[in-house]
């Protein structure tokens, strides 16, 4: 059987439409804090199931069963580690024998600091470890992240601003994400070996925003700057540096500062720049292309000299 954790989210609900596509539905297990939100997958046939990373006796049980396991990565900085660790032990316990992991380009570089690489990192060695056999799959950022989340404001604003100078990024669609973990999840891929995941081209956000700039029809300047301007920026809007839960409620923006400027440091430092085939060998198609993700978001931008507004939920959940 097959397993598909934190099925509610939408790279893991993409990933299970995929897979049922594959392999019938009672041989798939979709696990999640919200069994409700899965009930069209229960009525196909699916077995879902009750699971929560931060309750470690609720999971055993619902990965028992399951002999390949996709674990799609939690967002939750501070708690990651933790959860994976988890996660990976009750697959381990429950008789899982192979897992693939949803980590991210930069995470086998040591010298990458970048906060979510380093928690990556650290889950990618408990797996090693873990004597299962496994897959990571290293997803290049999201395509969505730039094109739902940062276009529409560099749009209304006249100007794309961030810290990620000159460096490139093999933008990928989330779901050719999902595609080629399910590829690795139905044995596609070759095991105990890292795969990472990119789009078609290496670009850097001076190339994207002309993108945006060409298609939107406005003309969008590039605005390089350095850390200590982007924090700047985002302590005047209130967002927190380091990750803490009840700060983060009240914050406009669903990362903490630490999270989002070392993220955007590894971008400019190269530590984020890969191609790959991944998405060609593992999902059997050719990965969609930055421009064409940004033309199918253009409708949902904002006009020229409009009011910034708040990224809506889709967004956030495609952004990383």
């Amino acid at each position: 059987m097959y397993l598909i954790t934190g099925a509610s989210g939408g790279l893991a609900q993409t990933a299970a439409e995929l897979l049922l596509e594959s392999v019938p539905a009672d041989q798939v297990i979709l696990t999640t804090r919200a069994p409700a939100k899965l009930g069209s997958f229960a009525d196909r046939g699916a077995h879902v199931r009750y699971a929560d990373f931060a309750a470690p006796d609720s999971l055993e049980a619902a990965f028992t069963g399951a002999e390949r396991m996709l674990l799609v990565s939690t967002a939750q900085v501070g708690s990651r580690i933790g959860f994976h660790r988890n996660a990976i032990e009750a697959a381990r316990r429950a008789g899982v024998q192979y897992l693939a992991y949803t980590s991210i380009v930069g995470a086998g570089i040591e010298e990458n600091d970048a906060v979510v690489c380093t928690e990556h990192r650290a889950t990618e060695a408990m797996l090693r470890e873990s004597g299962l056999r496994w897959n990571t799959l290293r997803d290049s950022q999201y395509a969505q992240a730039v094109a739902y989340f940062i276009a529409p404001g560099a749009v209304a604003m006249g100007q794309m601003v961030g810290a990620w100078g000159e460096g490139t990024v093999g933008f990928v669609s989330r779901d050719d994400c999902a595609a080629a973990a399910v590829g690795a999840l139905l044995g596609r891929g070759e095991d105990d070996r890292a795969y990472e995941v990119t789009g078609p081209a290496q670009l850097t956000y001076r190339q994207v925003c002309a993108m945006v700039a060409e298609i939107s029809g406005i003309d969008v300047a590039y605005v390089p700057i350095g850390d200590d301007e982007q924090y700047a920026i985002f302590d005047s809007m209130g967002v927190p540096r380091e990750y803490d839960e009840k700060a983060m409620s009240s914050s406009p923006i669903p990362w903490n500062s630490d999270d989002m400027v070392s993220f955007s440091r590894a971008i400019r430092l190269g530590h984020m720049s890969s191609l790959s085939d991944a998405v060609q060998t593992l999902a059997g198609r050719a990965p969609r292309s930055m421009r064409s993700v940004l033309e199918e978001a253009a409708a949902t931008w904002p006009p020229a000299g409009a009011a910034p507004q708040a990224a809506p939920a889709e967004a956030a959940e495609a952004a990383r």
